[in-house]
């Protein structure tokens, strides 16, 4: 049993974040650039039992690709050959970053820390992997 881990994969940076080994709470992990993503996972897939990897699908309002698409389709056929036995999925990625920027907001994180990129990428990554775990993951009993 392995955790999920969710991309939020971005031109210069990719956010990161990650379930916990129950699959009860997603976490930010971080961000790396863009293009030191294969090493990190390389190096944190030896050290964490990996179940799963979410990427963040782009898209437009309308539903069709973002042009983003571009330079993240070959970046995760990198991905999948590196990591032949770790599934990928795909998960709506529509309006995460703005989300990401009000919850740092309505957080009360103070500017100067809102304008770290790296951070919007993070949260970005902890709601795809959050909205992903609703959608896929059996609800939980509470008494």
């Amino acid at each position: 049993m392995g955790r999920w881990l969710a991309l939020d994969i971005g031109k210069k940076r990719t956010g990161i974040a990650v379930t916990d080994i129950l699959k009860l709470i997603p976490n930010g992990l971080g961000y790396v650039e863009t293009n030191q993503l294969l090493p990190f996972l390389q190096n944190y897939t030896s050290k964490e039992s990996v179940e799963k990897i979410i990427i963040g699908y782009p898209k437009q309002a309308d539903g069709s690709d973002s042009e983003s698409m571009r330079y993240i389709q070959p970046l995760v056929g990198k991905i999948k050959k590196a990591f032949p036995s770790i599934p990928i999925d795909w998960a709506d990625e529509r309006y995460t970053t703005t989300i990401a920027q009000r919850s740092m907001i309505e957080g009360g994180i103070k500017k100067m820390k809102r304008r770290e990129k790296g951070l919007a990428d993070e949260i970005a990554a902890v709601i795809i992997l959050r909205d992903y775990m609703e959608a896929n993951l059996p609800p939980t009993i509470h008494n």
